[in-house]
């Protein structure tokens, strides 16, 4: 813009962000779960910055005295601010920011007295939705996305005394993904765990363990990545490799008696060997303890080992076909919103085992890690979904980089849950020429990150011609299909036209169905909102599926109604709902089951 000798850069530049989002933090996560960490979690100091004040006039750089020393007059205080507990979300700390939208500022002071590391590190799970971090004044990266993992290294700014100031804005905007218009509450804060991790000057990034497609179940697969330079190492059992990034790591699994020489050069490696594992399934939830180690630095996880995967018409685990028995799930609680709690995870988990459930779909974002370790350990199969959701702006390149990094993200942190089933790249677009480019790319994409999952997506039918005829289903292996017939469409009879009429010689999940329903709201059939409401629709749904699946050339192979529980959404305004989505089975809480829970349940327990 054009400055004037009078021109002051904190309260006239209009591009005042362009530096802080020229340093993007993109796919830096580490794989923490089983090291040693520090928590940073806690009691945060913070403040509402609608204005972006302390991006525009550099708050971080605490500069109270002018060169020649004289007190300047500032605008914030930082330890004189409230206090907030991290992870929270802001919108549930205080009622006066329960809508609040736009930049908040947190801080807090830290120690640091180095023990031996070479290298520092601070982690966060995930910030709502664009993060800035500064250690020290020093200003560290912008990262972009609300719900996936990622770090700063700090090896070279910390000192004793620290002070870390976050800027998280959950503005809602065109370009962002999700967009500015969703079915969800907009949480905002830094609502997952934050984390120092020591390491050494070369270290384990991440490793990945599975179990080879089309080996008979008789292969495991093993990768490394290596961070930071190393001294080279010889292989135990072969002689020296020689030429610098050159070394070994080693991957063994105990209860296999497996151990797996990787050799690694410019800090990746990848190996196979013959093993025979025990099967992970729902019914039978089998986890191997796994280490990794390179150098002088160890990983662990706990994996299991199975196959998933679409073909023709039908989908299979282990080689078996299966029908995927599921419920769609947000990540929201009354009590916490987005920052759900490790019991919180497993009552939701167990409910939809309640509801005889072998399969769930984290919609519409990335869950918390720790959801899929859940589920490792109870044996439910996850679709997991980065939130392509309606009108992205799909001819934006900077929109496709945020999405396909959020994948990106969201497949490195989750490639070793046996759990994780299905990559979805997105949610209820319109098929147009922009969107069909987008999210082509977007599942060859997924592919290649990953060539042991299938991926999905949650299409709409074609209404006019009463079919599935997306054409992005040429992309994906298995068709998501979102369906609200006796409910938006009150004309039921369309849904069994639309089997009829529809061949996509894949397989179908229908992967939303349903009705809203308020918790004791009692009516005849054709009262909008009632309980009696949505059994009726729940009903006519499975008889339609019940039809289906008589064919013998069905493609239907699974079912996720919207919604496990009501949840918050802004969008929910009339007398019924109270700004909240009430299609949920469950109330809110979760504790009061609908009568249409109960019909799910029995045909789940049949089919």
């Amino acid at each position: 813009m054009e400055k004037s000798e009078n021109f002051q850069e904190g309260i006239h530049a209009d591009d005042y962000g362009a530096e802080f989002t020229a340093v993007r933090l993109e796919r830096t996560a580490l794989d923490t779960w089983y090291r040693e960490t520090e928590s940073l979690d806690g009691r945060w100091r913070y403040a509402a910055d609608p204005y972006d004040t302390c991006l525009r006039q550099k708050w971080f750089e605490e500069n109270y005295f002018d060169s020649e020393g004289r007190a300047l007059p500032v605008d914030f205080d930082f330890d004189a601010w409230e206090a907030a507990d991290v992870p929270s979300c802001w919108n549930l700390q205080t009622e006066k920011l329960f809508w609040y939208e736009g930049p908040m500022v947190f801080t807090r002071r830290f120690t640091y007295v180095n023990h031996g590391e070479d290298r520092v590190f601070i982690q966060f799970g995930a910030a709502n939705y664009q993060a800035a971090v500064f250690v020290n004044k020093k200003f560290m990266g912008t990262h972009f996305g609300g719900s996936t993992p990622f770090c700063v290294e700090v090896t070279d700014v910390l000192e004793r005394d620290n002070r870390i100031v976050v800027v998280v804005n959950n503005t809602r905007r065109k370009t962002n993904v999700p967009c500015e218009n969703t079915d969800w509450f907009n949480y905002g804060g830094i609502y997952r765990g934050v984390e120092i991790i020591r390491l050494p000057k070369a270290f384990i990034r991440n490793f990945r363990l599975w179990l080879e497609p089309g080996t008979d179940f008789k292969k495991i697969g093993a990768s490394v990545e290596i961070d930071g330079a190393w001294e080279t190492t010889p292989p135990p059992s072969e002689a020296p490799l020689h030429g610098r990034g050159m070394g070994t790591a080693v991957v063994t699994v105990p209860e296999l008696n497996l151990k797996m020489e990787i050799a690694v050069a410019d800090g990746k490696g990848e190996a196979f060997a013959d093993a025979a594992p025990g099967l992970w399934s729902c019914e039978n939830p089998r986890l191997y303890d796994a280490e990794v180690s390179f150098g002088g630095d160890t990983l662990r996880d706990r994996v299991g080992f199975r196959e998933m995967k679409a073909e023709g018409s039908a989908i299979y685990l282990n080689g078996k076909k299966i029908f995927l028995k599921g419920v769609c799930a947000h990540e929201d609680s009354t009590e916490n919103g987005k920052a759900v709690t490790d019991a919180e995870i497993r009552r939701t988990f167990a409910l939809a085992k309640e509801m005889n459930c072998n399969f769930m779909r984290l919609a519409h974002y990335p869950h918390t890690e720790r959801a899929a370790r859940i589920a490792d350990e109870m044996g439910l199969l996850l679709w997991e979904e980065i939130p392509v959701y309606w009108a992205i702006a799909f001819g934006s390149a900077e929109t496709y980089r945020d999405a396909e990094n959020q994948l990106a993200e969201l497949v490195a942190r989750d490639f070793n849950r046996a759990s994780v089933a299905i990559w979805s790249i997105g949610n209820e677009n319109a098929d147009t020429d922009a969107r069909l480019k987008f999210m082509t790319n977007l599942a060859r994409k997924a592919k290649a990150l990953d060539h042991t999952r299938p991926v999905s997506a949650a299409c709409l039918v074609d209404g006019a011609a009463l079919a599935i005829n997306d054409r992005l289903c040429a992309e994906i292996d298995i068709v998501g299909i979102n369906e609200y017939y006796g409910w938006y469409e009150p004309d039921f009879s369309k849904l069994a036209k639309i089997f009829a009429n529809s061949a996509p010689g894949k397989p179908v999940i229908i992967s939303e169905f349903g009705a809203d329903a308020k918790p004791g709201a009692r009516g005849t059939v054709d009262d909008l909102f009632t309980e009696d409401k949505q059994l009726d629709v729940y009903r006519k749904q499975i008889a339609a599926f019940k039809a289906e699946l008589s064919k013998p050339d069905s493609f239907l192979c699974g079912a996720s109604p919207w919604i496990l529980f009501d949840f918050r959404c802004p969008r929910r305004a009339n007398f019924f709902q109270g700004y909240y989505n009430l299609k949920g089975l469950l109330s809110a809480e979760k504790e009061y089951k609908k009568p249409a829970f109960f019909v799910m349940q029995k045909f789940y327990e049949e089919v």
